[in-house]
């Protein structure tokens, strides 16, 4: 998992160089301070050499700047490397996000998404970087000041790291002990993003239903979860990283007491031990950045799980590839279709019907009956389980999704509106539309006159989901979307539900010039709204139980019969 980050970087192989060069040469002027105090021991005091004083202190003084200004710069560019990882990453889990199946969405949160790609993809891409930066200049300060070490005197030095072999134990198997607890962190963590997405989502039915105590437990128990889990690990750090620095302690005693020994045996001078004092602090540095690389590896690395296993899941079959017809007549045929969303009760079974270019066919029955079910296989949100769906004879699992959603208007129940400008929720549909093509779709649908009202017209930001707008007005805008367009295939679940009386005929009349020469699918309840349809296809239990026009069924006195009468009362 890390070798596949780190090959992340072969992009910018150039910035990962320029921060390895750094930390070498910021990491090498270590070794000028420790070889100033023993030359001030050895030299300046042990020889008297007064003349020596400033030239020594300014070389000392000179190699701290030189390394901060190094420091400086790594630190920059390393964070430059950062934040352009970051931001590629972002992008590339969410263009793959867009190409997953619908089904996959149904199946996930979306608050636990969007943890992903906010909270992991900088924690995976920060294990890159501290591997470039901190743990890469650690290893090179330690390996530089170990050797330099050994070269002054190897016995004072065997003695020095006499420790280390027990801290690289306990560090290994603590790691491999706390890797699993970071990923039940990260989870619980992803857990209560989901449980604040939702509850914000869902603000106005929380207090309208005053459930604001109730939500708030939700919320608290989500959090007091994240925090148990985040605490099982911080209680292992709590007693490992103590215990560390523990040992490196007592490490400096027992170099310092064995080197006084040497030095009174005449085997070093005072200079060499100066040297191992000041040069102690640079070789357990390193050590005391195991604990926080530590966290940072091993939440990184279970980001990096989490983000990967989105990546590495397969994207939406026949998403580009695949047959795009030259022109489009619109003959659609279910040919004893079925489907399941759970794979276990069927939402429709053994739906058969056609619909002729430029036909419209009414879908009703009651609520869960499979209406939108159908209008799902249509756009290819879908497969079928059983059957085929076919375009002008072509079965639509051979179709490109992307052609036939691009020749494809859908005005779902829910009239979703991105929180942006009115305008490019309009162009959507067709980028390059003028504004006065996107003014006659807004007065086609009899949207026109309250978006000219707006102070900022077509300009208007419409808010998250809509929300500025009644439901309505952005069913209309949704209309509008659609007739912009233009498409061969039009699917309207509930089009006109939340229009008033006068609204509805007028939107409806706009809608039958819509229909005009392609093929409809029309979702209504209010069975008013397709009378004139060509085909009416009723529906009950997920099955095709009556087809025909309004009259005929009338006369059958079935189950259209008996809406029709409900709707009438």
């Amino acid at each position: 998992m890390f070798l596949r980050l780190l090959r992340r970087t072969a992009r910018y192989r150039a910035r990962a160089v320029l921060v390895f060069l750094l930390a070498v040469i910021g990491t090498a002027l270590v070794l000028v301070l420790p070889a100033i105090a023993k030359q001030f021991t050895d030299v300046v005091i042990g020889e008297g050499r007064r003349d020596l004083v400033i030239p020594t202190a300014l070389i000392g003084l000179g190699a701290i700047v030189l390394r901060q200004v190094f420091l400086s710069l790594r630190s920059l560019a390393a964070q430059s490397l950062e934040a352009q990882l970051v931001h590629d990453l972002r992008v590339e889990l969410y263009d793959k996000l867009q190409r997953l199946p619908v089904r996959w969405f149904d199946k996930n949160a979306s608050g636990e998404v969007m943890s992903r790609v906010a909270d992991d993809v900088p924690a995976m891409d920060r294990v890159i970087v501290e591997g470039l930066d901190t743990a890469l200049a650690a290893i090179l300060q330690f390996t530089l000041i170990l050797a330099a070490l050994f070269w002054q005197d190897w016995k004072l030095a065997l003695v020095t790291i006499a420790p280390l072999p027990i801290i690289a134990l306990i560090t290994y198997y603590y790691s491999r002990f706390s890797e699993p607890r970071w990923r039940e962190s990260s989870e619980a963590s992803a857990a209560l993003h989901s449980q604040l997405h939702d509850s914000l989502s869902g603000i106005r039915q929380i207090k309208v239903y005053t459930d604001e105590p109730e939500a708030l437990n939700r919320f608290e128990d989500a959090s007091h979860v994240s925090r148990r889990k985040y605490m099982r690990v911080m209680k292992g750090q709590a007693i490992i990283w103590p215990g560390i620095s523990m040992l490196a302690e007592c490490g400096i005693i027992a170099m310092v007491a064995f080197g006084a020994w040497r030095v009174l045996n005449g085997e070093i001078t005072e200079g060499v031990l100066f040297y191992f004092l000041f040069a102690w602090g640079f070789i357990f540095d390193p050590i005391s950045k195991i604990n926080p690389l530590t966290q940072v590896f091993n939440r990184g690395l279970v980001s990096a799980m989490r983000v990967f296993e989105i990546l590495d899941r397969p994207e939406e079959s026949n998403l580009v590839e695949g047959l795009k017809l030259e022109s489009v007549r619109g003959q659609i045929e279910f040919e004893k279709v079925s489907f399941s969303y759970d794979d276990e009760t069927p939402a429709i079974e053994g739906i058969s019907f056609a619909a002729a270019p430029g036909q419209t066919i009414a879908l009703v029955g009651p609520t869960g009956a499979g209406k939108s079910t159908l209008l799902h296989l249509l756009a290819r949100f879908y497969e079928p389980s059983k059957g085929c769906i076919t375009l002008d004879g072509e079965p639509l699992k051979n179709l490109s999704k992307e052609w036939l959603r691009d020749h494809t208007g859908y005005v779902t129940q829910d009239s979703f509106l991105f929180n942006t400008t009115l305008r490019e929720n309009l162009l959507l549909a067709r980028q390059n539309a003028s504004d006065k093509e996107l003014w006659n779709a807004l007065e086609s649908a009899n949207a026109a006159d309250f978006v000219r009202q707006l102070p900022e017209g077509l300009d208007t930001l419409a808010g998250e989901r809509g929300i500025r707008f009644s439901g309505g007005e952005k069913q209309r805008l949704s209309i509008a979307r659609a007739l912009l367009k233009n498409p061969p295939i039009l699917l309207l679940d509930e089009a006109t539900s939340a229009l008033d009386n006068e609204t509805e005929r007028l939107v409806q009349n706009a809608l039958e010039h819509l229909r005009a020469d392609r093929t409809s699918f029309v979702i209504a309840h209010r069975l008013s709204t397709v009378r004139s349809a060509d085909l009416i296809c009723v529906l009950e239990g997920g099955r095709l139980v009556e087809s025909g026009s309004h009259d005929e069924l009338v006369a059958k006195g079935g189950l259209y019969a008996r809406l029709s009468k409900a709707t009438m009362r």
